[in-house]
């Protein structure tokens, strides 16, 4: 009789154990065009484009800041950002942003949006883009 209850007992800790989620420590959502804007409109957003600045300069979707993923100081100043809220990155056609995204996931973000297809995609979808001028 005993060991049936110890039996039962150890099965019931296997199955609690195992319903147990596994405790994520980010994640990354590739988005369409649509969903960006909707998302763009969240108070606690951030935008970051993580092309160079020569690309930054020569279209930019409004609102975003330019942190270049391939500058040597991009881990400094990603650690500017706040890893609480949430991020929307893009690049030119979606390379750079997806590393870039499990970069700022690895380093604890918690929710991090990638524009799939870039601002590449977001002309080609007859959004607006600014210059620096």
């Amino acid at each position: 009789m005993k060991k049936n209850i110890v039996f039962v007992a150890l099965l019931m800790m296997i199955g609690v154990s195992s319903c147990k989620k596994e405790e994520k420590k980010g994640e990354v959502k590739v988005v369409s065009v649509e969903e960006m804007q909707s998302l763009m409109e969240l108070d606690d957003i951030q935008l970051v484009d993580v092309r160079t600045p020569g690309e930054y300069a020569e279209g930019y979707i409004e609102n975003f800041q330019n942190i270049d993923f391939l500058s040597p100081t991009f881990d400094e100043d990603i650690a500017k950002l706040d890893k609480n809220k949430p991020v929307i990155l893009y690049c030119k056609s979606g390379g750079r942003s997806a590393s870039c995204a499990k970069k700022m996931v690895d380093a604890g973000f918690v929710k991090v949006y990638d524009l799939e297809g870039g601002i590449s995609k977001w002309q080609h979808e007859g959004m607006e883009v600014k210059v620096v001028q």
